[in-house]
């Protein structure tokens, strides 16, 4: 290949170069540098405790940016986050990671991810986001370091109520039995408990902001007493065997709101319903009501620490850059743009040794490849605490000829002076002493000749 074909194609690399920083290789199979974190999470929703291992991946995008990518997984099955309440679908998990960055940037990345989940009960596993992202603006080449640091888990209700009737939910007294109630009487999931005797509890602890007691009214029954966090909330006692209006029941209705508390300060509760009479009384259900929560709440909050050291991760990024090795290059400005003729079509693909990286994957313009070291396909990580340097290709930059004959060719180091422009010479030389010669002659033919 030319010289000045490869100038050309230089240069258009580097114009791109210098409105796109650098742009992400597109070869398939390309590595990423990636590395294994593992945390302890503890408080809130994480109880006793829950580890958490999270693979941290850099990755330079189209567009100047720098992305840090985590996935997440828990490191035990049989350890993972639970719900701290009852709560309708919708409520979400939500975690923050954080990467301090070092070297030719200075600062801080933030990935975060968010999961919402199915309806819930006390305990059930929460569903961890699929992955956690940041980026950031590439301001400078040079390496940088990414080293992960700590992590926070929030735990965000979703407004709404939900329904809770179930024996192993709510704590029922020895005075309670079970009772499938029959079509006609609809009770909640066809089922409620039943009691005869004065001074029976049927209690629930339960996380939110309202709570409701739900039970039949009918002829007869007797009153009950209700209890929130330890105190006493009714007086008057609740009357199921009268109506709304206070009046005295003629017939049975199911799934009555008996009672319903004002607005709770968001947390843990516990209601507790406690017979007053030795007369019928029933409990269906307790509703569960959880208002819109603005930010997530503190107490579910789990805070995670980081176990070891599991090291860093180092990326250089190039800039356009101009080799020391070339000769200066001439002013563009000088040269009169029609007397350049490039010969060979610059759209051509570059095939010069600049544009192949280690590994033997080949790429052009203004692209970057980020492989690690020593792994050539897939994720690596890294098995000790050492950081793990990443390789790159360094994109095209300009190279402008100097000393290049009006033909567009450079000259060719190495050779000696061009054939054909001594043969052209040449041919110019004897030319020129032919013609002269010539005209000497018609000039004395024309003047009668010598000795005339």
């Amino acid at each position: 290949m030319s010289r000045w074909r490869k100038a050309l194609i230089a240069a258009s690399v580097g114009a791109a170069a210098s409105t796109a920083f650098v742009v992400t290789s597109s070869i398939p199979g390309q590595a990423e540098a990636s590395l294994v974190a593992t945390y302890h999470c503890e408080g809130g929703i994480a109880g006793a405790g829950v580890d958490i291992e999270a693979r941290i991946t850099p990755q330079i995008e189209a567009g100047g940016l720098m992305n840090v990518r985590w996935g997440i997984s828990y490191k035990n099955q049989l350890q993972r986050f639970g719900s701290p309440g009852y709560f309708p679908e919708g409520s979400s998990l939500d975690i923050e990671g954080t990467v301090d960055i070092s070297g030719a940037w200075v600062g801080q990345l933030r990935p975060r991810g968010g999961q919402e989940q199915a309806e819930l009960v006390p305990g059930d596993f929460l569903e961890l986001p699929e992955g956690l992202s940041d980026q950031g603006s590439i301001g400078r080449s040079g390496t940088v370091r990414f080293k992960p640091g700590a992590m926070t888990v929030r735990f965000t209700p979703a407004e709404g109520e939900v329904m809770v009737n179930d024996k192993t939910n709510v704590q029922y007294s020895t005075g309670w039995a079970p009772e499938h109630s029959d079509d006609p009487l609809d009770d909640y999931r066809h089922d409620v408990h039943k009691t005869s005797s004065r001074g029976e509890i049927a209690k629930l602890q339960f996380v939110g902001t309202k709570v409701a007691y739900i039970g039949r009214r009918a002829p007869g029954l007797g009153d009950v007493r209700v209890f929130v966090d330890g105190e006493t909330i009714t007086d008057p006692l609740v009357e199921p065997g009268k109506d709304r209006s206070g009046n005295e029941m003629t017939g049975t209705e199911t799934q009555e709101v008996l009672w319903e508390s004002t607005q709770l300060d968001y947390g843990l509760h516990t209601i507790r319903v406690r017979t007053a009479e030795d007369k019928d009384a029933y409990v269906d259900a307790f509703r569960v009501t959880i208002s819109d929560i603005a930010e997530p709440p503190e107490h579910d909050r789990a805070t995670c620490e980081l176990q070891g050291d599991p090291g860093a991760i180092d990326v250089t990024v190039p800039g356009p850059t101009d080799d020391p090795s070339d000769p200066p290059t001439d002013d563009p400005g000088d040269e009169d743009p029609g007397d350049e003729d490039p010969g060979d079509d610059p759209s051509e693909d570059p095939t010069d040794e600049d544009s192949t990286p280690p590994g033997g994957d080949s790429i052009g313009g203004d692209h970057v490849a980020v492989v690690p070291t020593g792994s050539s396909s897939g994720s690596s990580t890294p098995k000790s605490s050492k950081p793990t340097a990443t390789r790159y290709v360094r994109a095209q930059v300009p190279k402008t000829p100097k000393g290049g004959v009006d033909s567009g060719e450079a000259p060719i180091a190495g050779e000696g002076p061009p054939l054909g422009l001594m043969t052209s010479g040449a041919v110019l030389v004897v030319g020129s002493v032919g013609g002269g010669l010539l005209l000497r002659r018609r000039r004395a033919a024309h003047a009668g000749g010598p000795g005339r």
